[in-house]
């Protein structure tokens, strides 16, 4: 592929509605163990490490069910579907 061609990368639909739903399972796993998840779950994003992730609620093995790429597509969507709206409620 030459250097001035786009890439394509789709995640499929059952798994946006799936990676909600577990970045919101790890997120409140997080928050009652009083860590801070964003930063936790960002740590574990950027680094692939699990160790970011707590096992409390099985929190762990959940967030791995997906791969980080997935996850970050979600959280992606989900900011710029919001500025979208923001914008069109200006």
């Amino acid at each position: 592929m030459a250097d001035n061609e786009t890439m394509m990368f789709k995640v499929e639909k059952d798994n946006v509605n799936e990676a909600r739903d577990i970045l919101l399972s790890i997120y409140q796993a997080l928050k009652e163990k009083g860590y801070n998840p964003i930063n936790q779950i960002v740590g574990y994003i950027m680094s692939g490490d699990p160790t970011y992730i707590t096992n409390y609620n099985n929190a762990r093995s959940i967030i791995r069910r997906l791969e980080r790429d997935e996850l970050l597509e979600e959280v992606i969507r989900f900011y710029l579907d919001n500025q979208e709206n923001l914008n069109k409620e200006k």
